[in-house]
């Protein structure tokens, strides 16, 4: 066994499979552009109260999750890993003035983030996420816009089966009667609960429906519905929100006990699964409506929302599925510089290094072996031409073979690289 391994609930990410995750990402990056979505990067820890305050003290994430930094001796603030991305993002809106610039503000963020979770399939306690967030918007239309990019994202990635679940959960005008209403209903069967939740229902008792102890499952089933009681502009919101998802094509399923866990959300919450397996250690992503957070974080009252999809758990399911799109996902290099003289490095570096200055990717063979070797390496990596050096480099010419035909011809060197991009273009287009 080595000495020093990776923490537990953290792997490493071998070059056998970052392509995957590249394509994951890339496709995330060039969707959330596509639909007018600005990139953001915050950092990976912030001050603990950012969390206690925006994602809520009594939560899962804060009371169980939550990564502290041990700080310096000099140091009084106490600081965290983020355990997701939401409340960092809002903090920067509010810390540098985007209230100030055209509303909303809508931005993404792909990234690493860490809680001190029990590891398990799926769950890492370093895990990545995909996250989308319009700032400055309260009407439904923006709320339909955000779950669609996040079910187009889970489609064009080649996961099958998702659905959306759907619920409300009220504001501050309809949600103090509710909570009143919710109180007493588990008071009544106190004795039941366990002692976690017991204490939760006098700290916030908007956690118990969205415990994750079974013990909790058949009272949660018969307690009293926010969606039985919102008030007219709530209502009116979540009709619109159904609308214009109905307009859209979006399949999803109302789904009254969704709360989620996190204090910020207001309204709309959702969200998604694949079909049949719907749980609480199974969703793919979700997120909802945040419209008290900015103010949470001292700004001015301003609506958001937004949602965040797990990359991990996105590539367990399409490894389940087993996706072919998948497959294509491996880093090949277009091209691989071989040489008829082992010894000859200098030469093959030099061309490689010129296809590379045109935009193509290539990989030199800088080992001191045999042509044969340096050809069978090339296809073994899958690379769609060898560009062979030998006598006719002193002609300006080197021979390009085309791997998976079997055909091979002498190219100059200057014409090397336009040469290389249109038989590679020709290739994918089937010409």
């Amino acid at each position: 066994m080595p000495a020093f391994r990776a923490a537990r609930g953290t792997r490493d990410l071998l070059p056998d499979e970052t392509p995957r995750w590249s394509r994951v990402e890339r496709l995330a990056a060039d969707l959330a552009t596509r639909y007018g979505y600005r990139r953001i990067e915050t950092p990976m820890f912030e001050q603990t109260a950012v969390f206690e305050r925006g994602v809520g003290e009594v939560t899962d994430i804060v009371e169980k999750e939550l990564f502290r930094l041990s700080p310096r001796s000099e140091e009084s603030e106490s600081w965290s890993l983020r355990p997701e991305p939401t409340a960092g993002i809002v903090r920067a809106y509010v810390q540098h003035g985007m209230q100030t610039w055209p509303q909303p503000v809508k931005v993404y963020e792909i990234g690493p983030m860490f809680r001190y979770d029990r590891p398990q399939a799926g769950r890492y306690r370093q895990f990545w996420q995909f996250d989308v967030e319009a700032i400055g918007d309260p009407g439904p239309a923006v709320d339909a816009e955000i779950v669609e990019l996040g079910m187009r994202f889970l489609t064009d990635t080649g996961v099958s089966g998702v659905s959306v679940l759907l619920n409300s959960i009220g504001d501050g005008v309809c949600r103090p009667a509710y909570i009143e209403e919710l109180t007493a209903y588990y008071r009544q069967h106190i004795d039941a609960l366990p002692p976690t939740e017991r204490d939760r229902l006098e700290r916030n008792v908007l956690r118990l429906p969205d415990s994750k102890d079974p013990a909790m499952a058949a009272i949660n089933a018969d307690a009293p519905r926010i969606t039985d009681r919102l008030c007219d502009a709530c209502a009116a919101h979540f009709a619109a929100v159904r609308a214009h998802l109905d307009a859209l094509s979006v399949p999803y399923r109302l789904e009254p006990g969704l709360v989620r866990g996190l204090d910020y959300y207001t309204r709309t919450t959702f969200e998604f699964y694949i079909e049949g397996r719907e749980g609480q250690q199974q969703a793919l992503g979700g997120g909802g409506r945040y419209d008290g957070l900015v103010e949470l974080l001292g700004g001015r009252p301003t609506p958001g929302i937004g949602f965040g999809i797990g990359l991990d758990r996105l590539l367990l399911a399409l490894d389940e599925q087993a996706s072919p799109g998948d497959d294509a996902a491996r880093d090949a290099p277009t091209a691989v510089v071989v040489g008829a003289e082992p010894a000859a490095t200098i030469e093959r570096l030099r061309i490689a290094t010129l296809l590379r200055a045109d935009g193509i990717a290539a990989r030199a063979e800088l080992g001191q072996r045999k042509l044969g070797k340096q050809l069978e390496a090339a296809a073994r990596d899958q690379a769609h031409f060898a560009i062979i050096v030998g006598d006719e480099l002193a002609n300006g010419d080197v021979q390009l073979r085309d791997l998976p035909a079997g055909t091979q011809k002498a190219v100059a060197v200057a014409d090397l690289g336009r040469e290389v991009a249109r038989a590679h273009q020709a290739h994918h287009h089937g010409s």
